[in-house]
């Protein structure tokens, strides 16, 4: 395995260039015992499950849970702050859940900063409060924001967590208004997109994988998309001349993971289907027109922008039929898995896309997946509150 660079090069004023190029070397070894397995090996269902991050209920998980994802073996878990309690309670789920998995589980977790921080959840220790990525844009730092994702990181890992559901490198277009807010940079293109990628350095360098969203972009839009479809009126053209460059500084950068909102672009598509479900956008535009070679993850399928208008064989069928990799909160596991191989064994869906997506996931886990974790000292530690405080500063 070679080593993973994620260099970039972010020229802030003239004069002035930071760059970030480190990624320490996996062993090799370790990794191969940890993630011996060839694809040839796994069932249909077991590649299908592969393809699915879901959620699990409340603070431990039941007997029925836990054989349900023995027999299913999903690619990950995502964990929301119903499933926080005590530190080592939650560690204790964790656990739980690893112990589930003969492949290793993406485990992750919307760590965002601001109002999205599921970490605050934790009932009997402090963790470090990250103030909203608005106020890190502010900065107009890049160092503070890679040291912000080491913060993020370290924290993390306390509880195994290996995937953040961040950076949002949305451009807001108007942080009062539009539905992103203060979750995303700000409203400068090349800051947002400067900032970002230097936060999701601080994560990779230290053993968590970024995921970007939301893919194309919700910075321009009011509506929430957990309860109706955004419509974004904008064409090719001048999605490439703004929400789409921090996008495509990241993919440049080496991003791994991208997130696809449930965002309907008509002048992309000719009609309202969701970004999350269109070829035109994941395949056409994010793909080839942008170059991107990395896993392709929906956002959450139980958000109304979906629901609304889709069947979940639909909303499965036309997500990996789009180009999707990672199918995001199936309401279901067993129906979802079922669903899927129906489409396969009707020939709707091809294997060779299961397939293809498979090994993308497979080679990412085996790339990136930890097993260092730190004390749970780091929490909101003297270290990180330097960080902390100078954002506010």
């Amino acid at each position: 395995m070679g080593n993973f660079i994620f260099a970039l090069c972010i020229t802030i004023t003239v004069g002035f260039t930071f760059t970030l190029a480190s990624k320490k070397e996996k062993d090799t070894e370790t990794f191969k015992e940890k993630i011996d397995i060839n694809i040839d090996d796994l069932t249909l269902d077991e590649k299908i499950g592969q393809m699915l991050i879901v959620s699990v209920p409340g603070t431990s998980l039941s007997s029925e849970k836990e054989a349900e994802l023995k027999t299913y073996k999903p690619g990950g878990v995502i964990l929301f702050s119903d499933n926080i309690s005590t530190f080592d309670n939650t560690l204790a789920l964790v656990e739980s859940l690893e112990n589930t998995a003969s492949i290793p589980l993406f485990l992750g977790m919307d760590q965002e900063g601001g109002k999205v921080q599921r970490l605050l959840s934790l009932s009997d220790v402090t963790v470090s409060n990250i103030p909203p990525m608005a106020e890190l844009g502010k900065t107009n730092d890049p160092s503070l924001a890679y040291d912000v994702g080491k913060v993020m990181a370290e924290e993390l890992r306390t509880l195994h967590i290996n995937m953040d559901f961040a950076p949002v490198v949305d451009v807001a277009e108007d942080i009062n208004t539009s539905f992103i807010g203060n979750r995303s940079f700000g409203t400068d293109i090349t800051q947002v997109s400067h900032m970002a990628n230097a936060l999701a350095q601080g994560l990779i360098d230290n053993d968590v994988i970024p995921v970007f969203k939301h893919f194309p972009g919700h910075g321009s839009t009011v509506t929430d998309s957990h309860y109706e479809l955004p419509v974004i009126e904008k064409n090719e053209e001048e999605l490439l001349k703004s929400d789409l460059i921090p996008f495509q500084n990241a993919i440049d950068a080496g991003a791994e993971v991208i997130m696809i909102g449930h965002l309907a672009l008509p002048k992309l598509t000719n009609n309202n289907t969701p970004a999350s479900l269109s070829k035109e956008i994941i395949t056409d535009l994010l793909k080839n027109k942008l170059g991107y070679q990395g896993l392709v993850i929906t956002d959450a399928l139980n958000m109304k922008a979906l629901t609304n208008y889709y069947t979940h064989q639909e909303i499965y069928e036309m997500a990996i039929n789009a180009g999707v990799d990672l199918i995001l909160m199936p309401q279901d596991i067993t129906e979802a898995i079922s669903l899927i191989k129906d489409s396969i064994n009707k020939g709707t869906i091809k294997i060779e896309q299961i397939n293809e997506s498979v090994t993308k996931i497979l080679k990412l886990k085996y790339q990136y997946i930890s097993y260092d974790y730190p004390s749970k000292d780091v929490l909101n530690s003297a270290e990180h509150q330097v960080v902390i405080n100078a954002i506010n500063d």
